[in-house]
């Protein structure tokens, strides 16, 4: 199983300036909430209005993302965030909306 994971949102394209804002200065709970659920190497790429969110973790995403929503703080975030994305959020839990896309090819 690869342990790198990747997943493409839509920013409402009002909302692109301050989702970059946000995310060039995060808040340093949530870089914490992400570590201790065992994720790294994150990164997020643009291209235009559309986010490409790349990471690495050696559990299951979805367990580790879930870890990570439950955050106190991460709920803050997202609450804020998730106003941004450009799809509808099933009861405005961020991580179902979000559809793992598989690695095809990785050169190490």
């Amino acid at each position: 199983m690869s342990n790198k994971y990747c997943w493409v949102w839509n920013i409402k394209p009002e909302c692109v300036d301050e989702y970059c804002k946000l995310h060039g200065n995060p808040w340093p709970s949530i870089m914490e909430a992400h570590s201790k659920a065992g994720m790294y190497d994150y990164s997020i790429f643009r291209n235009g209005n559309q986010f490409i969110y790349t990471f690495n973790c050696d559990r299951d995403p979805e367990e580790a993302f879930a870890e990570v929503c439950a955050d106190p703080e991460v709920i803050k975030w997202n609450a804020i965030t998730s106003q941004m994305i450009d799809v509808d959020i099933e009861g405005g839990a961020v991580d179902a909306a979000v559809n793992y896309l598989p690695e095809i090819f990785r050169l190490d």
